[in-house]
């Protein structure tokens, strides 16, 4: 429970650093960013061997924190007559396995909701676009006249850094004409020759904010119409996740036996740091994209 509990303490303060992105860079430049990160989390080897762990480190915490609970509620079938628990243990402390069992379920939705979309969904995700507006002139063949117009093209931005000119629409006449093809989600054909031209970004940072109320309908994504309650429920979850590092951090070290008269105190009065900034951290992010929406 310790180790495993410790190391899920390294990766919620690795996925925060990603997250952060989300606020702390805007418009494309954020946009980009955040796609370039999601790409490189989920190719890098190294970091896909830390995912696998990652997940294994969640079944374990929560299976081996079930059974614990089983086996405390087996040693004391019956109560104590008198029993006043707040007296030398916090309310944290007593509630773990309820706490850990909302966070479970929290992680599941939450994987469900971004990750299983990125990963195995059937409707495939947009790819990272751009659009760019050229100005045209032309002459109407019937009377001669000069004819303005523009032509929106709209271009890919691939794993390479380049940008792919996927489509152009005529405003003019209305006519889009297509110059490309995605396959399996990402890879890009040119229509023609069926070549490939490259391998695309998934726009996961569209997906993100538009779960949390802002609008990318442009992007291929609309807002999610409940994203009020999405963004109360992850603040929500961000608060359950506070009381459960409050005890759990400094226990961590307890159970390991790494206890000492002189280290203890610190480690505790780091956990509790860390059990309240990074969960504050975690729900600033959705509360800010739903304001700034």
């Amino acid at each position: 429970m310790a180790i495993t509990g410790l190391f899920l303490c390294l990766f919620l303060v690795g996925h925060l650093l990603g997250n952060l992105q989300l606020i702390l860079k805007t418009g494309e430049e954020g946009r980009r960013a955040f796609n370039e990160y999601a790409y490189f989390m989920s190719h890098n080897i190294v970091i896909k061997v830390m995912s696998y762990a990652t997940y294994l480190s969640i079944l374990f915490h929560a299976i081996d924190g079930i059974m614990l609970a089983v086996q405390n509620k087996k040693a004391r079938p019956v109560a104590y007559a008198y029993s006043k628990p707040g007296a030398n243990s916090s309310s944290a402390s007593r509630n773990m396995a309820v706490l850990g069992s909302a966070i479970f379920i929290f992680i599941a939705i939450h994987m469900s909701n971004f990750w299983w979309k990125m990963k195995y969904s059937s409707d495939p995700m947009p790819l990272h676009k751009i659009t760019k507006v050229v100005d045209q002139e032309s002459y109407d063949p019937a009377t001669g006249v000069p004819v303005k117009y523009d032509v929106t093209y709209t271009f890919a931005l691939t794993t390479t850094g380049n940008y792919v000119a996927v489509a152009a629409k005529n405003s003019m006449n209305n006519e889009e004409e297509v110059f490309v093809k995605v396959k399996e989600g990402v890879h890009i054909y040119d229509i023609r020759t069926d070549i490939e031209i490259g391998e695309g970004y998934k726009d996961l940072h569209s997906l993100t904010v538009a779960f949390f109320g802002q609008d990318r309908t442009k992007e291929g994504v609309p807002a999610n119409k409940y994203a009020g309650l999405a963004v109360a429920l992850y603040a929500l979850a961000m608060l359950v996740l506070s009381f459960h590092l409050w005890h759990g951090f400094a226990s961590a070290f307890q159970s390991l036996g790494m206890n000492h008269p002189r280290y203890t105190p610190a480690i505790r009065t780091f956990g509790k740091v860390f059990s309240v900034i990074v969960p504050l951290l975690f729900a600033i992010i959705p509360i800010l994209l739903f304001i700034n929406k």
